[in-house]
């Protein structure tokens, strides 16, 4: 196994949101007596109006869907927490869950993370008075953390991918999307984020799981080729994961045993970027 990983679980991480259409009809007031479709509508005008594009306020992004690969000593597992299985608090207790052993606390990669998925994390909990005090911890309760925190943009804790890549905003930030592939990663498939809402209008949650946990694969692949980019990954390490990973996804199947992941996996099998 490669030196590259700690003993410490790695935890990457994507969420899926749609427009709260409650919240926004108590944020404004014209809305109050406007049923959900309405109210979207017209919200969407206000958005645009506002900002000029019709990409919601991080408070009024309801959590859909949070995918996310847990590993932990060379073992994979990929799953979904989706709104047709669980309520957005449930969702969100089950993904804190993560934090709760500080013994035990996950190395934390996403794209765009900090720009987007923690802060929607955070204004989302905070309606359901949940906690998760490790995630946020900054060195008040454990020392230690001071300088090795989630919270700091600088600290690895948490490498938003999106954001290093970028030198921290100093050039342009890329989606994700761009960068899989120039790697020659499937990157989006047949599904983009412009779809989420009607797919959860249709209650297509399989194909919207899939979706969100593809973008986590390929935030995972990116990270790998990161660790092989500062010299923490050798590249006979750097194949042996880009293989382990291959297998799981060619095991983790859907209840009929047809891989999960064969799109993404035809994808990248075509791709330059392999062997």
């Amino acid at each position: 196994m490669s030196q590259a990983f700690s003993s410490d679980p790695i935890l990457v991480f994507d969420i899926e949101t749609v427009a709260d259409t409650d919240a926004a009809r108590r944020i404004y007031p014209q809305l109050a007596k406007l049923n959900d479709a309405d109210t979207l509508s017209a919200l969407t005008a206000i958005r645009i109006q506002e900002a000029g594009h019709d990409f919601m306020r991080l408070p009024l992004q309801r959590i859909v869907c949070i995918s996310a690969l847990y590993i932990k000593d060379g073992t994979f597992s990929l799953f979904s927490l989706t709104a047709d299985k669980f309520s957005e608090e449930e969702i969100l207790a089950k993904f804190f869950r993560a934090f709760n052993d500080i013994a035990k606390l996950p190395k934390l990669i996403s794209w765009n993370g900090s720009g987007f998925d923690i802060p929607v994390l955070i204004y989302r909990a905070m309606q359901y008075d949940l906690a998760a005090p490790w995630l946020f911890e900054e060195g008040e309760r454990i020392k230690n953390m001071r300088f090795d925190n989630y919270v700091n943009r600088f600290h690895t804790r948490h490498l938003d991918l999106m954001d290093r890549f970028s030198q921290y905003g100093a050039s342009r930030r890329e989606a994700m999307d761009v960068v899989a592939s120039l790697y020659g990663l499937p990157g989006k498939t047949d599904v983009d984020g412009s779809m989420v809402s009607e797919l959860v209008s249709n209650n297509d949650w399989q194909t919207l799981s899939i979706y969100c946990e593809s973008d986590v694969m390929n935030t995972w692949l990116i990270y790998l080729r990161w660790l092989r980019l500062t010299g923490q990954l050798s590249l006979p390490d750097f194949a042996v994961w880009q293989q382990q990973s291959r297998d799981y996804l060619t095991k983790f199947a859907q209840v009929d045993g047809t891989p999960r992941h064969q799109a993404f996996l035809n994808d990248w099998l075509n791709s330059r970027s392999l062997a």
